[in-house]
């Protein structure tokens, strides 16, 4: 399994074009994905659950990843979110 924490810098948060950016990444992968906030769970692959996760910029979120490309997926992943721009 694939474990990370991630803190959220794009001043949108996870909203609209970050969030679609997010989606179409995680849907390339086979692993089982999930975001864990405060709040609940996320499901990346989906726009809506990430959309409804309410994910703002400086949250600090744990990025989950398993499967047989978890670690390719969870590297990917996390370069992502580090490096979203609005």
């Amino acid at each position: 399994m694939f474990e990370n924490k991630v803190k959220i810098n794009n001043k949108t948060g996870l909203h609209a074009r970050p969030a679609s950016d997010l989606t179409n990444l995680c849907q390339k992968f086979e692993s089982d994905i999930k975001i864990i906030t405060e709040e609940g769970e996320i499901n990346p692959k989906s726009i809506i659950s990430i959309l409804a996760g309410g994910v703002y910029q400086g949250m600090e979120v744990t990025l989950l990843v398993e499967g047989a490309d978890e670690k390719e997926a969870g590297e990917a992943i996390v370069e992502l979110i580090r490096n979203l721009t609005d």
